[in-house]
């Protein structure tokens, strides 16, 4: 019997519904989820835990999520280079080079791509 391998998944996103949403498909890609409701409970969490993927809002409270993907690159080792997917549904506001220049490796438009999303869990957990 294989034995199943959880990836470890933080989720930053303060929408309920949303979070939700991540949650639901993520646990088919056999992923535990830990959830932030704002950017620095997400940065309190990532520094207290290793983590295989970040999927970070940009429009969160009190630490906005470039900044906080900003303050996850500063840290100079290999907690530092976890991959980041970023997502928003108020793109126009930022263009997609802002989410690259802040250190984020992909970035998705609300509403998710379902396909889209699983395609990138799946490639940045991928051993």
């Amino acid at each position: 019997m294989t034995e199943v391998v959880y990836k470890k998944v933080l989720v930053a996103e303060d929408s309920s519904v949303i979070q939700n949403l991540l949650k639901k498909i993520l646990l088919f890609e056999n992923c535990k989820i830990t959830s932030a409701k704002d950017g620095q409970l997400a940065l309190d969490k990532f520094n207290g835990e290793d983590f295989d993927l970040v999927i970070m809002d940009i429009n969160l409270p009190s630490v906005d999520g470039l900044e906080a993907t900003k303050k996850i690159r500063s840290i100079k080792n290999k907690k530092g280079k976890v991959p980041i997917i970023g997502i928003s549904g108020n793109a126009k506001n930022h263009p997609v080079e802002t989410f690259m220049k802040a250190g984020m490796n992909e970035y998705l438009q609300k509403p998710l791509d379902y396909d889209e999303l699983i395609e990138l869990v799946k490639r940045y957990t991928a051993e």
